[in-house]
């Protein structure tokens, strides 16, 4: 049917035609329409009301052949195949990376710098910060008095119950595993971080973890959380474990204190017995090792002595079967002289009558005593024959000489 027919409204005058209420949009007002928007595009205007391409358009409006419209719609898609083209440029930054998707698929990493990529949807791209040092608590939040009981508390070794608070710092070593393995990464950190510390204080004990092993168990809880996160590849490079804490739950810090004070008495007087041993041990030995010596020294005397004693009976022996009784003598006199040395008396046999006796005590004395001041005596006393049956005591200090001893015997004799 024409678009002129009388049944579209179209009386053959200048007026628009009707259009049926309930029939099809009318095609030549849609052109005309188009021509009118694509005028209004590139700037046109038409100077007739003519027919322009098959259509009547309005005052200003111009009218586009099919080739001119074809054209246009060229130029159109080319602007637009350009700004979509220019799209995928994009600038990584010194301190990032750039993970390349293609329809949502892993397709490369880029390096800092300008870099292009397919625009989208066939190619996105995320920036990923590579620099950056990010900080993991654990046992606490911001602060050590904030404590996360649910992760602090940990069961050491010899079953005690310690609070541990700790922190985790970790950079990024793969971007693209970092993005696509890992949901929350810090909560794995933590996770793997927790697991790692409770590991190891598990196979301590309480004093180690508390005191001394700090630093020991900073360093193996680094290794091993690195171990757990390589295990399921999520690209994080763990780069410290900080011991911030470690100390005794508060409902029983007070005993442990009384416990630790009980310690540190036990190490003192340790410290203080030990002392005394350094000081006293030596003596000792020393002591030892002189009456030792002195042990020695007198059993080496006793023996030397106790030869030279068998010897000198051995030749006295020789001696006494030569001539017994020239022997009997002289060990007689040997024996008076040696107990005579050592006493300051003698003894005067005055039993019998006998001739007066003048001793001069003076001189024996002096040859006795070795020049001992003794007061001076001019002459002996008296003793009258039968006077008395005891011996008669002389104050002198030795008696020295043979011919006295003689001397005694004979007037005994007599």
């Amino acid at each position: 049917m024409s678009l002129n027919d009388p049944r579209w409204g179209n009386q053959g005058n200048d007026q628009e035609p009707e259009r049926p209420k309930d029939g099809p949009p009318d095609l030549d007002e849609l052109w005309r329409d188009v021509n009118r928007r694509l005028g209004g595009l590139f700037g046109r205007r038409g100077g007739g009301g003519g027919d322009g391409g098959g259509g009547r358009g309005g005052p200003g409006v111009p009218s586009l052949s099919p080739g001119q419209f074809t054209g246009g719609i060229g130029a159109i898609i080319a602007l637009a195949l350009i700004v979509w083209g220019v799209s995928g440029f994009y600038i990584v930054d010194a301190n990032q990376r750039g993970v390349v998707l293609r329809f949502g698929e892993y397709a490369q990493t880029t390096e800092p710098g300008l870099q292009w990529r397919l625009p989208f949807p066939v190619e996105t791209h995320e920036l990923v910060d590579v620099s950056g040092v990010r900080t993991v608590e654990v046992g606490y939040r911001g602060a050590e008095r904030n404590k996360v009981l649910r992760e602090a508390l940990m069961l050491t070794d010899d079953e005690n119950i310690i609070n541990i608070q700790f922190a985790v710092q970790w950079v990024l070593k793969s971007p693209e595993d970092y993005l696509f393995n890992n949901r929350h990464p810090d909560d794995t950190v933590a996770q793997a971080a927790e697991t790692a510390v409770r590991e190891i204080v598990g196979r301590s004990r309480m004093d180690f973890v508390l005191y001394e092993g700090r630093e020991e168990i900073a360093v193996r809880a680094k290794d091993l959380t690195q171990s757990i996160l390589d295990r399921y590849q999520t690209g994080i490079q763990v780069s410290q474990v900080t011991m911030r804490n470690a100390q005794p739950p508060e409902q029983v810090q007070a005993a442990f204190d009384d416990a630790v004070k009980a310690g540190q008495d036990k190490e003192r007087q340790r410290n203080e017995g030990q002392a005394y041993a350094n000081d006293v041990i030596p003596k000792a030995r020393g002591t030892a090792s002189r009456l030792a010596q002195e042990a020695e020294g007198y059993a080496a005397r006793v023996v030397a002595n106790a030869e030279g004693e068998a010897s000198r009976f051995s030749q006295v022996l020789a001696e006494y079967r030569k001539a017994p009784r020239v022997t009997r003598e002289r060990m007689y006199l040997e024996a008076m002289q040696e107990v005579y040395t050592n006493t300051t008396k003698v003894m005067v046999d005055t039993k019998d009558n006998g001739n007066l006796l003048f001793m001069p005590l003076d001189k024996l004395i002096e040859a006795a005593g070795g020049g001992q001041s003794v007061a001076p005596s001019q002459s002996a006393p008296v003793a009258p024959v039968g006077a008395a049956s005891a011996p008669r005591e002389l104050s002198i200090d030795d008696v020295r000489s043979r011919d006295f001893l003689r001397s005694s015997r004979n007037s005994g004799g007599r």
